[in-house]
């Protein structure tokens, strides 16, 4: 676990404090500020989704926020957690803290203190007092502002950083209307295709879209949506949100604080007034994530995801939307066809510590780099 009394990094330009995540909990406050003024959105590290993470999930009590303050004010914000093992190597090192439903791995940092968080986070790492040899970044957009600060601090301390793995994942971002972004997007045969399974599905009953952004009757969302997820293979497999109480509580305890703060988007087709394709999207401007999608599979002829996305397509009027990363893997045989944008995710490997861990590093990640010289990992 890592020391949670460990003095803190101080720099003219702020001070970094590694804490127990617990004492985040009593700053939400500022939280939420530092998120209205982030260089960088992302949902998954904001309070309302952190939080019931590090609550609900297992393996929890070695993570610790390294919290970055300027002025009196929290300005930066990362989890990270200590790993002896480096994917399949037993290797410590010092990795950023994500989960199976974590889509994004970029810190918190409020607009223009992008280059001293990462001054302070090095060089904090470089004083910790164990055997990690590097630390590991994961689920970085690449080439963002913070992407691009962290090169320029590690550049200035002549200090190695490594892209060891990078995806292309399908995103939506465009000037067009949702109808001339759909002709752009598929053929007339494709499109002709979706217009007959809608019929088709509508022959089934009465058919609907219901978009929501408040928080009227989030719980009973999240109940139609679990139950949904579950009756598909994701239920089978064992992997569906309510296959676990812990991850069931997370989805719930989430998407209530996301609907209370208007972060929140709901979209549902129904058949008969019950659904049968759902969409949760966190909105957080200028940018949004998909979060989670499911579909009645007994309804597959009629493609009824397929026809929720052709309606989310409506996320191109919004003015306060200028992209929404699909959170979908990279090649997705679905989103990858109907979203024609990609978002480059990656993750990183920096050098920590003095000439011996560095030196060390550098041979160990050049053979993995000499393994996947484009930066894929399988």
């Amino acid at each position: 676990m890592l020391d949670a009394e460990i003095a803190p990094a101080r720099l003219l330009s702020g001070s970094l404090c590694a804490v127990p995540w617990r004492a985040l909990e009593s700053e939400v406050d500022a939280w939420d500020r530092l998120t209205g003024n982030a260089s960088e959105p992302n949902p998954f590290f904001e309070s309302w989704y952190l939080l019931p993470s590090l609550r609900h999930l297992p393996d929890t009590d070695g993570v610790t926020i390294l919290r970055f303050e300027q002025d009196g004010q929290l300005v930066g914000l990362l989890p990270v957690a200590p790993s002896l093992r480096y994917y399949r190597w037993p290797m410590p090192h010092l990795s950023s803290w994500l989960h199976a439903n974590c889509f994004c791995g970029v810190p918190l940092v409020a607009r223009g203190a992008e280059v001293p968080f990462w001054q302070a986070v090095l060089s904090w790492a470089d004083t910790r007092p164990d055997a990690a040899l590097f630390m590991h970044l994961r689920g970085m957009m690449l080439g963002g502002p913070l992407h691009a600060a962290l090169d320029a601090v590690a550049a200035q301390d002549a200090r190695q950083i490594e892209i060891v793995h990078r995806e292309a994942r399908a995103m939506l971002a465009s000037d067009l209307s949702p109808e001339t972004y759909l002709e752009a997007a598929l053929s007339s045969k494709k499109r002709k295709e979706l217009r007959r399974q809608a019929n088709r599905l509508a022959e089934e009953g009465a058919i609907a879209f219901e978009h929501s952004t408040d928080a009227r009757d989030v719980a009973r969302w999240c109940t139609d949506f679990l139950a949904l997820e579950a009756a598909g293979w994701k239920g089978k497999a064992g992997s569906a949100l309510a296959s676990s109480e812990r991850t069931e509580r997370m989805f719930r305890e989430s998407l209530e604080g996301a609907a209370l703060r208007g972060r929140l988007e709901r979209l549902s087709l129904t058949l008969d007034g019950r659904p049968v394709a759902m969409l949760a999207t966190f909105l957080t401007a200028p940018g949004a994530y998909s979060y989670k999608t499911a579909f009645d599979e007994t309804y597959a002829r009629f493609s009824p995801g397929v026809l929720l996305q052709r309606e989310n397509l409506a996320m191109l009027d919004r003015a306060d939307i200028a992209w929404t990363d699909s959170c979908a893997s990279a090649d997705h045989p679905m989103i990858d066809h109907l979203w024609r944008e990609r978002r480059d995710i990656g993750r990183l490997s920096i050098a920590i510590g003095g000439r011996l861990r560095r030196a060390a590093f550098r041979q160990f990640v050049r053979a993995e780099t000499a393994r996947h010289p484009a930066g894929h990992r399988p």
